[in-house]
């Protein structure tokens, strides 16, 4: 029998379901908002019987909804497997890893092993959380299997839950940089035509669309208008090389692929990005041959997560890691600098 909780909304409720269920989880009950949206988008949140399916719905103080809840995951056939980790810091609390590029977050169909959550499952001796119905031990946000960096994994389950809130609010800082073909400029009149793009203090770029799946190619994301989600990327150029540029992005939201389908959206997809950086190529006539060569044969997007700071989820401090780039963007930035 699946697992049925009652949450009865309280005083002054907030006008989105998600936001007015979340605030009505017992304390005993780990269930972040973005799991009830996705549990509501579901069909899995009823009102006398009726599955309630928009985020939009309002309902009175103490209105009674029942939440069904999915059957965990089982992840049960993930073995350890002695994966050197880059542990950036651990206490009892949470970890944080600086993840390679090439590496799978969590075993997938094709990628059962070799993952990140293999080399969790090693290092922790199997004690993970596991939370809202998902069983992906310790994971609350995940990155490209190749973009490299930084990533937070939870030990326990009162970790999973205060980090998992503010991802869900968008207060996490994360900053990435990535290399772009072409520099996305403020005095480039096309970028200003751009729907969702503008331009803010000190050359920052702001690209703000809503993202959803390709409709051809469910493997793909792609800017939509009027389905997917919001999204919003800001960037700032560190380096211009002419030809392509040295970026600093930041994101208010963390959509799947987000800062990749952004930048292929203004016409600057990143280097080495196989799905959304082919529309651009660089100019064979700036390289010599060697040097051509490793641009064009740059074997994954030119994106790292250099840092991460939140609140610690326990101990309620202000915290920020940073980790170096990997040598690989090392020698890119190398050539796209002569």
């Amino acid at each position: 029998m699946p697992h049925v909780i009652e949450l009865t909304l309280g005083e002054n409720p907030a006008p989105r379901l998600d936001k007015a269920l979340a605030k009505v989880v017992p304390a005993e009950v780990t269930l972040s908002r973005s799991r009830l949206t996705k549990l509501i988008e579901a069909g899995a949140v009823t009102r006398d019987g009726v599955a309630i399916t928009t985020l939009k719905y309002k309902a009175p103080e103490g209105t009674v909804f029942k939440v069904v809840m999915p059957p965990v995951e089982d992840y049960d056939n993930a073995k350890p497997e002695d994966i050197p980790l880059d542990v950036v810091f651990e206490d009892e609390h949470l970890i944080i890893v600086n993840k390679p590029a090439g590496m799978v977050v969590h075993p997938a169909p094709g990628s059962e092993h070799g993952t990140l959550v293999n080399a969790l499952l090693h290092h922790f001796g199997g004690n993970l959380s596991g939370v809202g119905g998902e069983k992906r031990p310790g994971i609350v946000h995940r990155i490209d299997k190749d973009t490299s960096g930084l990533l937070v994994v939870a030990k326990s389950d009162e970790a999973h839950a205060g980090l998992a809130a503010q991802f869900a609010d968008h207060s996490i800082s994360r900053r990435y940089l990535a290399v772009s073909k072409g520099v996305p400029l403020k005095g480039d009149p096309r970028l200003g035509g751009l729907r969702g793009v503008g331009f803010e203090d000190g050359g920052v770029i702001r690209v703000a669309t809503n993202i959803a799946r390709h409709k051809t190619d469910r493997k793909r994301m792609a800017v939509v208008q009027d389905a997917g989600r919001h999204a919003i990327t800001r960037a700032a150029v560190l380096e211009d090389f002419g030809h392509s540029a040295l970026l600093e992005c930041w994101l208010e939201t963390g959509r799947t692929h987000q800062i990749r389908v952004h930048f292929a959206h203004i016409g600057h997809g990143l280097i080495g990005d196989p799905i959304y950086g082919l529309r651009k190529a660089m100019p064979s006539s700036a390289f010599q041959d060697d040097d051509l060569a490793l641009v064009k044969g740059f074997a994954r997007q030119a994106l790292h997560a250099r840092t991460l700071g939140f609140v610690h989820p326990v101990t309620k401090e202000n915290v920020e890691f940073s980790s170096e780039i990997p040598q690989d963007f090392s020698d890119l930035l190398e050539v796209l600098r002569k």
